[in-house]
């Protein structure tokens, strides 16, 4: 078989203050024509600075050493070596999505929110194709038809804000493949979508590709995926590349350390804990005749609804959005329960009622305090709430955003014992660097600002936060969602370690179904703002009940290439019934 694009010793680096930071050293990579190569590798391995490379897309103070970048042409036609054309030729321009095309990681970064998405698909074909504007309109309600968008009519004429996740990256795709690319660059294009969607955009990524016979650059961290779409696997490690090979044989027997590293850290591989005591305190509480443990948590018909106001100078509520509608469940003292579901579903809105973030509109929350009383949290002001602070903490989905970039890590840590007036001075200090240690970070770290951290630091900071108090409850929003394969799996035995020692008790929101499997004892499926399935963890994921919960684990990519996923979206009975499905 042929190839189609040809990395030859490829070296692309930074020219920063501190010094030259070579991100790309030394890489070569031999891409074969119809077929899709997955490179992977976590954060920093240089992945995506070698694919912005092939469409030379790195700016000052970035630059491309050295190498070869040769595409070969269909037709017989001399290979071109992208890394030596002049950086405003017309054959560059040609290049980049006319034969080469780029679907980016984040669609609504990659749209331009004030055109539609028709007029941003049809620049792409003016500009590459010969075609009228009426034709090239035409070609566009064709491709998003291709893509799976329904009413493409009238789809073409709406902006980005007015498309789902879902619905903006499937645009993406109809932008990159519109002008029949010979090679598509797929720089993590499901990483920020829910299992379900990530399913639609696999599936139809490689449809796509095999109708097309397109050749693919897949880039990810996330093995499940490399399994079910990739032909090839290039492993990348600082800059360089440590493993290539065909897909079965990198996942069934990888040689490289690193290549090991990163599938030991896989949820499925870690060490499964024993917990055999917390189900059964949870068995006995769902028995209101049993004796024993009382649950730390009763959420009984809880139920947050948002106004939908009318347009125009006076405003008045027309509806409301049902975010999380009459959801119950109980939840026990050094438990975890995974709350699940797509984006949409409630589970982050429901996690926040709970901990009154957000007022809920009715229900109660009834939580018990350490001084063995029983609140209702939904009912209490903001001055009693304050105290009952200590008790109940939030590790946040976004390490980043959620540290205040103008405080040192001591400061952000030691907030909240000044805040509830606990400690200060030396005590508090000795406090923070207690709790930092007990994380896995030094003592000299709290004189650090945020941006001096990795991902995985960062959010052992959260951790911290969360813990200075001593909480009994903590609300897990995504807490590992934005993490590499190996700080996940890192933060994962954290939490657990200190769930043994201090005795806690979470609350687990996620959409990843393989984390939710290793760390969960008991899972709750939100859909549309109601409990469809709660059931303790492995019948759930063996045996599901609910048509949505048995979609939700279809969509989960096996690490199995003989494994292909087989997804149908699930369609509730009513809308099947009125016509709505499609």
């Amino acid at each position: 078989m042929s190839t189609v694009l040809e990395i030859k010793d490829l070296k692309t680096s930074f020219h920063t203050e501190e010094g030259e930071v070579t991100a790309v050293d030394g890489v070569s990579i031999a891409m074969k024509r119809g077929k899709v190569t997955a490179i992977v590798g976590e954060s920093g391995s240089g992945k995506s600075v070698t694919s912005y490379s092939i469409l030379r897309l790195i700016r000052p103070p970035g630059v491309i050493g050295g190498g070869q970048i040769l595409f070969h042409q269909e037709g017989g036609k001399p290979p071109v070596d992208i890394a030596r054309l002049d950086p405003k030729s017309d054959q560059l321009y040609d290049l980049r999505g006319g034969k080469i095309s780029m679907i980016f990681q984040e669609p609504m970064s990659a749209l331009s929110p004030v055109h539609t998405v028709g007029n941003q698909i049809c620049e792409a074909i003016l500009l590459h194709q010969d075609l009228s504007k009426e034709q090239a309109r035409a070609k566009a309600i064709e491709m998003l038809d291709k893509v799976g968008i329904p009413m493409p009519e009238q789809r073409i004429d709406q902006y980005p804000h007015e498309l789902s996740g879902g619905m903006r990256q499937r645009v993406v795709v109809a932008m990159a493949l519109v002008c029949d690319p010979e090679i598509l660059i797929a720089d993590e294009p499901t990483t920020a979508l829910d299992v379900t969607i990530q399913a639609q955009i696999l599936q139809l990524i490689k449809n796509l590709q095999a109708a097309k016979g397109t050749s693919v650059i897949f880039i990810t961290h996330d093995f499940g995926v490399v399994a079910q779409i990739a032909d090839e696997v290039v492993v990348m490690f600082q800059g360089k590349v440590v493993e290539t090979g065909p897909v079965r044989e990198v996942l069934r027997n990888p040689q490289h350390p690193y290549t090991q590293r990163l599938l030991a850290s896989l949820p499925a591989n870690l060490p499964k804990r024993e917990r055999k005591h917390i189900l059964e305190a949870a068995r006995g509480a769902s028995d209101a005749a049993a004796p024993g443990v009382q649950p730390l948590l009763r959420v009984r018909d809880l139920c947050k609804y948002f106004p939908i106001q009318s347009k125009g100078f006076i405003k008045k509520q027309v509806g409301v959005v049902k975010a999380v509608d009459g959801v119950s469940f109980d939840l026990m003292p050094g438990e975890t329960l995974g709350l699940v579901g797509e984006s949409g579903s409630g589970k982050t809105t429901c996690a926040r009622a709970i901990l009154r973030a957000l007022r809920p509109t009715s229900g109660s929350a009834l939580f018990k305090t350490s001084k063995g009383q029983t609140v209702d949290l939904a009912q209490l002001g903001e001055r009693e709430l304050k105290p009952l602070r200590q008790e109940m903490q939030m590790i946040f989905q976004d390490p980043f955003s959620s540290l205040n970039p103008r405080m040192t890590v001591g400061q952000i840590v030691g907030e909240p014992l000044s805040v509830h007036g606990l400690a200060k001075g030396s005590e508090l200090d000795d406090r923070v660097v207690d709790i930092l240690e007990r994380v896995g970070l030094k003592s000299v770290h709290r004189q650090r600002y945020p941006h001096a951290f990795s991902g995985g630091q960062r959010q052992r900071i959260g951790i911290a936060r969360a813990l200075i108090l001593r909480p009994s409850f903590i609300v897990a929003d995504e807490a590992v969602s934005a993490l590499d394969l190996s700080m996940q799996a890192q933060v994962i035995e954290l939490l657990a370690d200190l769930q043994d020692e201090f005795g806690l008790t979470y609350l687990f929101v996620s959409h990843d179904m393989s984390v939710v499997r290793h760390i969960c004892d008991r899972v709750a499926v939100m859909y549309r703002g109601k409990l469809v399935e709660l059931r303790e963890t492995e019948p759930l994921f063996e045996d599901p009940q609910h048509p949505y919960t048995r979609a939700l684990l279809s969509a989960v990519p096996s690490i199995d290439p003989d494994q292909p996923l087989n997804f149908t979206p699930y369609v509730p009975e009513e809308e099947k019934s009125d016509g709505k499905a499609s």
